[in-house]
């Protein structure tokens, strides 16, 4: 009879093994999604700003090679002459503006300026 209870049973060690398995691969499985989300959010994002803001004067590659930027000389995005700015400075003048181009503090959102310097940073040559 003893020996019928421990049928379909499993042990106690092997429970124990399978849910830390189980476990590992869930963290694994949710921290894979997390970084995903966080990654594939920026792209989608940024981009949608930048085209409805951006995109007229500095390109779509932010070359400045659109009629606009062509007239007003614009540096291109990626250039050593605008990477070599801060983040800071580079805030300063989307929000605030400089020359011919517009300020947009009142249009996009801190959060919004901040992503737009970091896609800036993504173009760097």
């Amino acid at each position: 009879m003893h020996n019928k209870e421990r049928k379909g049973r499993v042990p106690q060690a092997a429970t124990h093994a399978g849910s830390h398995n189980f476990r590992a691969s869930l963290e694994l499985m949710i921290a894979t999604i997390v970084l995903f989300l966080s990654t594939s959010a920026f792209p989608e994002i940024v981009p949608d700003t930048y085209k409805a803001h951006c995109h007229a004067c500095h390109g779509s590659n932010g070359a400045g090679d659109t009629m606009i930027g062509k007239n007003l000389k614009l540096r291109p995005l990626g250039s050593h002459d605008v990477q070599q700015q801060s983040d800071e400075e580079l805030f300063a003048v989307i929000s605030k503006g400089r020359d011919r181009m517009p300020a947009f503090d009142r249009k996009l959102t801190k959060d919004q300026i901040w992503d737009l310097v970091k896609y800036i940073r993504t173009l760097r040559k």
